[in-house]
C-alpha cells in the first residue's frame, strides 16, 4: 500500500483520548463483530495464498467476496459482479488478468447519484516460500466493505451505493484505474469515493481520514464524526506541505478517483511493523479497534449520504 512513514505525525483533529477501551458512542452504527472478524480471518488464511492478482489464491478471494456481496443483497451491473481487466507487468511484459467485484444498492431518493465504497482485496501472494496473508492490508478493508454493504442493505440509503472490491492495488492501483476508465455508471454520477485500506491494526487506536485538504466540503462531516467516533479519528496525510508529513493522496485506490476529479475520503492506519511482511496475519490485528474503525467509517458514509443531498 504505502511506503514507510516518517517517524512522527501530528494530530489535526482528535476524537476520544484513547481508542483502546472506548465504548461505541451513541449515533454510531453497530456492525456484526463476528462477521467482520470472520471475514478477515478467512481472507487472510493461508489457503488464500496471499491473494495475489492473477493467481488461484486471488481467484479464491474473489469468489469469497462475490458470495458475500451476493448474500448481502447487492445487485450486479450488466455482466455480473466480476469486472475483468488486464495489464502487462515485469520486464517481459507478462499479461496479468484481474477482476474487480462490484455490486450496488439503489437509493431511496437519489437513484442516479452514487457513493462508491471501495477496498482492495488483493495482496502480495507467496514470496520465497512465505505466504503474505495481508490481514490488515487489506483483508480488513474488504471485510469492512462487506459489513458496510450488509448494513446499508438493511438501512436503505438515500443515494445509490456502489461497493467495489478492487483487484491489483498492489500492482499500481490497476483495478481502480480500470474501474474509473470504464465505470458501470456515468463518471459524473459518482459523487464520492470512500476508500478503506488497512483499518484493523493500531495499538494506539488511531484511524486517519485523508481527503479534506483536497475536498474541503468533507471537513465538516469528518470533524463532527471525530467528536463522537469510538476511535481516535485524525485528519491529515493528504497534503504535500502540511503535517503529518507523508501524503497519501495517491497511495491507494482513491488515487484513481482523485485523478478523475471524483471526491474521495480515505480511511486507514499508519504503517506498522507487520506492513508488507509475512507477519501481517489475523493474530496481529487489533480486533476491538478494527470493529470500531469499521463502525466509524459506516457513520461517515451515513452522514454523507444525508448531507450530500444539499449538493444536488
Amino acid at each position: 500500500m504505502r511506503s514507510l512513514l516518517l517517524a512522527a505525525s501530528l494530530s489535526i483533529v482528535a476524537g476520544c483520548a484513547s481508542g483502546q477501551a472506548t465504548a461505541v458512542s451513541s449515533g454510531v452504527p453497530t456492525l456484526d463483530r463476528a462477521g467482520l472478524l470472520g471475514d478477515v480471518r478467512a481472507l487472510a488464511a493461508d489457503s488464500m495464498e496471499g491473494r495475489r492478482t492473477g493467481t488461484p489464491g486471488g481467484a479464491k478471494a474473489r469468489a469469497y467476496v462475490t458470495a458475500a456481496l451476493t448474500r448481502a443483497g447487492l445487485r450486479p451491473f450488466d455482466g455480473g459482479y466480476a469486472r475483468g481487466f488486464a495489464f502487462a507487468t515485469g520486464r517481459d511484459s507478462t499479461r496479468v488478468e484481474g477482476a474487480n467485484v462490484v455490486g450496488y444498492l439503489e437509493g431511496s431518493e437519489h437513484g442516479d447519484r452514487f457513493i462508491v465504497v471501495s477496498a482492495h482485496y488483493d495482496h502480495l501472494g507467496v514470496q520465497n516460500g512465505q505466504v503474505y496473508n495481508g490481514a490488515d492490508d487489506n483483508a480488513s478493508g474488504t471485510a469492512a466493505l462487506i459489513a458496510i454493504a450488509e448494513y446499508f442493505a438493511a438501512h436503505r440509503p438515500r443515494h445509490s451505493m456502489i461497493f467495489a472490491a478492487m483487484d491489483a492495488e498492489e500492482s499500481g492501483l490497476r483495478g481502480a484505474q480500470a474501474f474509473v476508465a470504464t465505470p458501470p455508471v456515468p463518471r459524473g454520477a459518482m459523487v464520492l469515493d470512500v476508500n478503506m485500506d488497512m483499518v484493523s491494526h493500531s495499538e494506539r487506536g488511531e484511524l486517519y481520514a485523508a481527503g479534506a485538504h483536497h475536498y474541503p466540503a468533507m471537513r465538516p462531516y469528518l470533524e463532527r464524526l471525530a467528536a463522537r467516533a469510538p476511535v481516535k479519528l485524525l485528519l491529515g496525510h493528504d497534503s504535500p506541505t502540511l503535517p503529518p508529513p507523508d501524503d497519501w493522496t495517491k497511495s491507494s485506490d482513491h488515487g484513481a478517483f482523485h485523478a478523475a476529479r471524483i471526491p474521495f475520503v480515505y480511511f486507514g492506519v499508519e504503517d506498522h511493523a507487520d506492513y508488507h511482511r509475512p507477519t501481517d496475519d489475523f493474530d496481529t490485528i487489533t480486533p476491538d479497534f478494527f470493529v470500531r474503525a469499521a463502525e466509524t467509517v459506516t457513520a461517515f458514509i451515513e452522514d454523507a449520504d444525508r448531507g450530500l443531498d444539499a449538493a444536488r
